[in-house]
């Protein structure tokens, strides 16, 4: 048992649950959350499975459960019984306040805590029916997510967009819910995007939708005047193809594979200039990491990307799909050292005023106190 209710917010017990463990903008999320909390609270993480969330919290110190239930498909024998593991759950622990991350942690999450009347807070990292995604994605999402907003629990959304998008559909009333955007903790070290070499370029994107890691070489190859070298960062299921892809357009010298990776912010130091080519987004962990690095950002303009990228000042945003556009503003950021330097230093200044760690931590704090009053 983690004991009684708090007499004061220092006193508190979280329980934070996310699907999956893997390397991505849900789960650097949690962990800065994780990290910036964990001297002053007693955190617990529970997760669907083992990967590099659960290697990084057991660092800190942070006792990690794994619910064998909590899977990432719908599957309504599982997802019945993964109700019933997080409700076992917070009777074991009596936490004072529940945060789920992620679509289905937020769903059977929010169940469990209004069956056992645990204060909730659910962090929307994206919705499932963002523009761009499917007509079945979204005939399954609005409804189920409409109905678990009433369940009860607070509702942070990572970006204004995703905000607006919850009010369009009628998921959620404006009082129900609370934009933070994300934030991550500074670095010692920082690119030189002006310097005198062949000029890096860098994307850091998990190889499955909502990426669009294709659109991305077929504008390059338009480019193959220019000296340029790619660095791709992230794994999954579409990588292959990539590779296949990069090889059929004469792409494979210049082009570097480098899987899922824990050094990402030497990465970026090293890099010239940075790009996020999407379908869809919420608010991409990755640009952040970018700006922190001072490296000018392209980026594909969905979801809530131009709430970080501002465009032609911070770096460019181009239109979904656009092969010409993508093309034509990396030409334009190869060509130009000065203007690299610029953007890249712009980015920066953004990233200190409205992405750090402290003020996301700030303001989450924020909305923990609101939902326990």
């Amino acid at each position: 048992m983690l004991g009684e209710r708090p007499n004061t917010i220092s006193d508190m017990n979280i329980l934070y649950v996310v699907t999956r463990a893997n390397q991505g903008g849900a789960q650097v999320h949690l962990m800065e959350l994780l990290k910036g909390y964990n001297a002053r609270f007693n955190l617990h993480l529970a997760t669907g499975e083992r990967g590099f969330l659960v290697e990084e919290a057991e660092k800190l110190g942070i006792k990690v459960i794994v619910l064998e239930n909590l899977v990432h498909r719908p599957h309504p024998v599982k997802d019945l019984r993964g109700v019933k593991e997080i409700r076992t759950l917070l009777r074991e622990m009596e936490p004072d306040m529940l945060h789920l991350h992620s679509s289905k942690a937020g769903l059977l999450g929010r169940l469990a805590a209004r069956l056992e009347k645990v204060p909730a807070v659910f962090t929307a990292h994206g919705w499932a029916f963002t523009d761009g995604s499917s007509w079945k994605r979204k005939a399954i999402a609005i409804p189920s997510e409409a109905l678990t907003a009433r369940m009860g629990g607070h509702i942070i959304t990572v970006s204004k967009y995703d905000y607006e998008l919850a009010m369009r559909y009628r998921v959620a009333r404006p009082e129900w819910m609370t934009v933070i955007h994300n934030g991550i903790a500074d670095v010692r070290r920082r690119a030189s995007p002006g310097k005198n070499d062949v000029p890096r370029i860098v994307m850091v994107a998990r190889f499955a939708p909502p990426k669009d890691h294709a659109i991305l070489l077929r504008a390059l190859s338009h480019l193959k005047d220019l000296q340029w070298e790619l660095d791709m960062v992230g794994d999954g299921p579409l990588a292959g193809s990539s590779m296949r892809l990069a090889e059929g357009l004469g792409l494979n010298n210049r082009v570097r594979f480098m899987g899922a990776r824990k050094d990402v912010a030497e990465i970026m130091a090293s890099g010239h200039l940075f790009v996020l080519a999407s379908n869809y987004e919420g608010f991409p962990v990755s640009i952040i990491e970018a700006m922190r690095a001072g490296l000018p950002v392209v980026a594909s303009n969905v979801g809530g990307v131009s709430e970080a990228v501002i465009d032609g000042a911070t770096g460019f945003l181009v239109s979904r799909g656009d092969v010409e556009g993508l093309s034509d503003r990396l030409g334009r950021l190869l060509r130009n050292p000065a203007l690299r330097v610029q953007m890249g230093a712009k980015g920066r200044k953004r990233y200190e005023m409205h992405f750090t760690a402290e003020l996301m931590l700030k303001k989450t704090m924020e909305v923990y106190e609101r939902v326990l009053k």
